[in-house]
């Protein structure tokens, strides 16, 4: 294929009107408008591209840029260069060197492949963004922004053909039920690295653009997006800043939100709660939370409110939730529900995810042979396991190791390690401005399902502590209750039948986090077990490369 080319002129008539001479002309083409001194930009495709640029000069936001960039090959068509469109917008985004006065395109950008897409997608898109880079238009290379969360969570990312049709029918539901006199609960489920988070951030990112038009039902309205852990916050107050209608105030975790609504410093007409496995179930001092129930509170405290949530994701028992206990915070409102059910982040055959999901279920099978371009290893050593992982991070980025809370860690500023035989890591640390993971010095460190949950790994190391061992009688996992260290998990909760307290609820709270942890990893999961028993079986389970 022949050159991409770029032409530069300014955004005014004069230059608009001469492009009637140009051999692209009515051919399809992407543009960047721009004002280099403000840090604005507006990203299209089209094929009229005088009429388009046209239209932008009435438009009062756009007509203030000053300069357009005329991207065109003489290759395209509208499937390659709406393809190249969005992926321009959520570089941009994650680039973070201009704000984007983009607008959400509410359903569209659903994932779909065209003949020869792997040339547009990969070879020609790294064409165009190397020279938009030696013009000095954006600052970082692809690779490195591919690795950030604010990438991963961009509200403009492709949909699958069933994540659109959610994202749709939230939108119609919202529309149905803002203006009705009863609440009205989306519920959604879905597990682990499921697209869960992805489809929240794009319709949300809809909903608040649609507050902005005039002749929406959203007029006016003002919406809220709640997640539970401050490392998500900072994603999304990072995507904030690149996008017109989204603002930080926009983004609250959920004691906070109910105080402020109750307070009436605020008001939410839609609520949408991401993960709301964590919410809490009891009242709660140490998090100033009063209430008796927060999935509760939010729905009273909204019009509308969209729920997020994976049953198999709960840490906590004052966090236990339950189908029942969902039923019932529901229970006198308009309830409509969707199941999400493609896996959207690991990159293996469907083996290794069940695999994964036998072994959260305590059984330990054969362990899959993987092949292509994902890794499931077994390591003797932790030490061992490190060392591979901080190859994989020197190769890939964003590789670390991660342990179930069973290393001692407190709140008090201290310095807290995960210690096995020939091993030593720093541990736990939330200290960081930027995410745990992508902050380069915690490649050395351990994190936890608190550093780690909602984020995505490329490759994780998990070390399985001394709490997760083998039971040889049953031939099945034990877990060891006592040895977990997250002594917070397992504060009780009044929601909780009796049997919850006395094991069953602490046991199933380990092996959530397990699944969180085995679940970060998008092209490999090593693991190592501290428990000697359970180190065997794994290996013994093991038929991959020579033990490490």
């Amino acid at each position: 294929m022949s050159e991409v080319s770029i032409d530069k002129i300014h955004f005014n008539r004069d230059e608009i009107l001469n492009l009637k001479y140009k051999s692209y002309n009515n051919f399809p083409l992407i543009y960047i408008l721009h004002h280099q001194g403000k840090r604005t930009a507006y990203i299209g495709e089209s094929f009229q591209i005088r009429n388009r640029l046209n239209t932008h000069l009435r438009d009062d936001l756009k007509k203030r840029l000053k300069e357009v960039l005329l991207i065109s090959h003489e290759k395209f068509h509208q499937s390659a260069t709406y393809n190249i469109e969005t992926n321009l917008i959520n570089y941009f985004i994650a680039d973070q060197k201009y704000q984007l006065l983009n607008k959400s395109q509410i359903t569209q950008s659903v994932t779909h492949n065209y003949y020869n897409k792997s040339e547009y997608h990969h070879n020609i898109f790294n064409d165009i963004w190397e020279k938009l880079k030696n013009d000095e238009l954006v600052d970082n290379t692809l690779e490195h922004l591919q690795n950030k969360d604010i990438f991963k969570l961009s509200p403009y990312k492709e949909l699958s053909e069933s994540q659109v049709e959610l994202k749709g029918r939230i939108i119609e539901f919202c529309k149905t039920n803002i203006n009705g006199e009863n609440k009205a609960v989306f519920f959604i489920h879905g597990e682990a690295g499921t697209g869960k988070s992805v489809v929240l951030s794009s319709t949300f990112n809809a909903i608040q653009d649609l507050s902005k038009e005039e002749d929406s039902e959203f007029k006016g309205t003002e919406n809220h997006l709640l997640v539970n852990h401050q490392e998500m916050i900072k994603t999304y107050e990072s995507i904030s800043k690149s996008l017109p209608n989204l603002k930080k105030k926009n983004f609250m975790k959920p004691t906070p939100f109910i105080n402020a609504v109750e307070k009436g410093k605020i008001k939410s007409d839609i609520t949408l709660v991401d993960e709301a496995h964590l919410l809490l179930s009891r009242p709660d001092k140490f998090n100033a939370y009063n209430g008796e129930n927060q999935l509760q509170d939010i729905i009273n405290l909204s019009k509308v409110t969209i729920v997020v949530f994976d049953e198999k994701q709960f840490l906590k028992l004052k966090s236990f939730w339950s189908q029942n206990l969902l039923e019932e915070a529901g229970s006198s409102h308009h309830v409509e529900r969707y199941q999400l059910t493609d896996q959207f982040r690991i990159q293996a055959e469907q083996p290794v995810i069940e695999w994964i999901d036998q072994f959260v279920d305590k059984k330990v099978c054969p362990v899959p042979v993987t092949e292509g371009d994902y890794e499931l290893k077994i390591f003797n050593h932790a030490g061992a396991m490190f060392e591979e992982i901080a190859k994989k991070d020197k190769e890939h980025q964003l590789s670390r190791v991660v342990a179930t809370f069973d290393y001692e860690h407190k709140k008090d500023g201290g310095s807290y390690y995960v210690e096995e035989p020939g091993f030593k890591g720093l541990w736990n640390r939330t200290t960081y401005k930027e995410t745990w993971a992508e902050h380069p010095d915690t490649i050395k460190e351990v994190g936890s399902i608190y550093t780690i949950q909602g984020f995505d790994l490329n490759y994780v190391g998990v070390i399985l502590g001394p709490s997760v061992s083998y039971d040889e009688d049953k031939k099945q996992l034990k877990i060891l209750t006592e040895k977990y260290q997250d002594k917070e998990a397992f504060r009780e909760s009044r929601t909780l039948k009796a049997e919850y307290h006395t094991g069953k609820g602490k046991e199933q709270i380990i092996l959530n986090s397990i699944n969180v942890l085995m679940k970060r990893g998008v092209k490999g999961l090593y693991i190592y077990a501290s428990d000697k028993k359970l180190r065997k079986v794994l290996n013994d389970n093991y038929f991959g490369d020579e033990q490490l």
